[in-house]
């Protein structure tokens, strides 16, 4: 206690600084492998890339980021073990960011397209089971996370798998592609603008003070849904093409088609990221700085100051435009070859995938996720389609990471008690 009382602005200031890293780290690594297929796919610039999730981020973290922050910074730990000595958790938490942020920076520097998720878990794990012991974690929960790292792949692979294999049947195998892109593109747009409306009327208006019932906020998603796909429907007719080009030149076009799409579509796999990782700095942030603030009371509902989701959104923007362009390289290029449709397939499976877990405030690994998605639409060609080699180098640094945030975070932990004791 006399830790915080003595040094409680120092702390925070510490914290701010290693948040901002852990942000940085983010920005550098899972942002890249959100945009990485729209990149990939040359469907966006990285200069486009950078300003779409500068806004999306930013719209995801504070619409529907709330219950994944309440997790990560409560959940993963028992806080009542902590009661009494609360200078042990905020020294763990500020070592947990600089542990998960600096693993994240070096794997970004390789290329290594990882889990900040991992990262940050197995920091705030290693620092709880040294400070207090096992009892300090809660294992059952502990649990569910390592179960959802092997659920939501699968979910995302298989929704993928299915919507690529519906852009096959109903597109590009039929007669006139071209025509049928104009036909059922829409449709895709409709379902793209519902998985982002629900999520955000759900249960993130209310974060604006807007309570809507169930049937309320199902009917406007739907209506929003509706002139998306409308306005979408307007611009694909307009658009004038040769109907005496051959084969090649009409699957060019409905691949400028998708193009459009994954405008669309990355803008959603933006705002899963937000809603669901930008927890990932924020959440031991805000529990740092809310322990501080009110001397050393430990709450699990305590309120996210008002600087702290600016400073993560504002890092992770800058990682990605600082870092971002190895990892996008493997995911965008390195698994399986994209083009937009199937980038698009790949993206509105891992944003309703990401977007679902985010709603039940479970936190889920979106490299994991969107990795799971880009093998589900390698698969629908084949499995010669997939590289092997690569997917076995992306697997490997999943099986790294959560070990590697434990012991730095553990010796980051006994240097800072060394400064601050």
């Amino acid at each position: 206690m006399d830790i915080i009382a003595n040094y409680g602005t120092t702390l925070v200031l510490v914290a701010a600084l290693f948040g901002f890293l852990m942000a940085w780290g983010i920005g550098a690594n899972d942002v890249a492998n959100a945009m990485g297929t729209s990149v990939g796919t040359k469907s966006l610039t990285i200069r486009q890339a950078i300003i779409i999730a500068m806004i999306f981020e930013f719209a995801g973290a504070y619409l529907a980021g709330g219950e994944v922050t309440a997790t990560i910074r409560s959940g993963i730990i028992d806080s009542n073990a902590f009661v009494d000595s609360p200078d042990l958790l905020v020294l763990g938490m500020i070592a947990s960011l600089l542990a998960a942020g600096a693993w994240l920076i070096l794997a970004s520097y390789f290329g290594w397209p990882v889990s900040t998720t991992h990262s940050i878990i197995g920091a705030i794990v290693g620092f709880a089971v040294v400070s207090i012991g096992p009892e300090a974690v809660q294992w059952n929960k502990f649990g569910g996370i390592v179960g959802s790292w092997v659920i939501t792949p699968a979910i995302s692979g298989v929704i993928a798998y299915f919507m690529f294999i519906s852009v096959q049947k109903l597109i590009f195998n039929t007669d006139d592609p071209l025509n049928n892109a104009k036909r059922y593109v829409p449709f895709y747009m409709f379902l793209t603008a519902l998985v982002i409306c629900l999520v955000t009327i759900k249960k993130g208006l209310t974060h604006v003070g807007l309570h809507l019932t169930d049937g309320e906020g199902v009917m406007l998603s739907v209506a929003i849904s509706i002139a998306v796909a409308f306005a979408g429907w307007i611009y694909i007719r307009g658009q004038k093409y040769n109907p005496q080009d051959d084969s090649k030149m009409h699957f060019a076009n409905v691949e400028k088609v998708f193009g459009i799409l994954m405008v669309i579509t990355a803008c959603a796999m933006a705002f899963a990221h937000g809603s669901n990782d930008v927890a990932n700095a924020i959440g031991p942030l805000s529990a740092v700085a809310s322990i501080v603030a009110s001397g050393g009371e430990i709450s699990g509902q305590a309120a996210i100051a008002w600087w702290i989701l600016p400073l993560g959104g504002i890092g992770i923007v800058i990682g990605l435009a600082t870092m971002g362009e190895k990892v996008m390289a493997t995911v965008g290029t390195g698994i399986t070859h994209l083009t937009p449709s199937r980038g698009f397939a790949a993206q509105l499976a891992t944003a309703a995938t990401v977007v679902i877990a985010s709603g039940t405030g479970l936190p889920i690994s979106t490299t994991q996720t969107l990795v799971g998605a880009v093998m589900g639409v390698g698969l629908a060609r084949g499995i010669a389609a997939l590289n092997l080699g690569v997917l076995r180098n992306i697997v490997v640094s999943w099986v790294i990471t959560l070990p590697a945030g434990a012991i730095l975070a553990i010796g980051i932990f006994y240097v800072l008690q060394a400064c601050f004791s």
